[in-house]
């Protein structure tokens, strides 16, 4: 759900953290990355999403022009989703992002959290 207080902000990281500031959208948009992919694909692929929530951010990533969705006129309907240039210009960032955190990760051992 987003925050239209973020997006409507003076501050323009603000607005940019209201436009993909959830857990869903960056994790969506790496799964997505350069290739398209129908909402069945998407469901099965994004970890413990409901299929309400992975509609309404599917919606909202295409409002904020980062994802493009393709509706074919078949049946049964078919309908694919692609990242557009901004959202493909996202890309760099989400792996900086997957840097940093393999960087800086502490990975928990097997003794912390071992509860004999």
């Amino acid at each position: 759900m987003r925050d239209e207080r973020f997006c409507a902000s003076n501050c323009p990281f603000t607005r940019a953290i209201g436009t993909i500031g959830n857990k869903w959208k960056p994790i969506i948009i790496n799964v997505i990355s350069n290739r398209t992919v129908r909402f069945g694909q998407l469901d099965a692929i994004v970890p413990h999403i409901s299929r309400k929530v992975l509609t309404e951010q599917l919606k909202e990533l295409e409002e904020d022009g980062l994802l493009e969705r393709l509706a074919y006129k078949e049946l049964p309907p078919r309908v694919e989703y692609k990242l557009s240039e901004k959202g493909l210009a996202f890309l760099p960032i989400l792996e900086h992002i997957k840097e940093w955190n393999s960087k800086y990760e502490i990975v928990p051992t097997l003794e912390a959290t071992d509860y004999k």
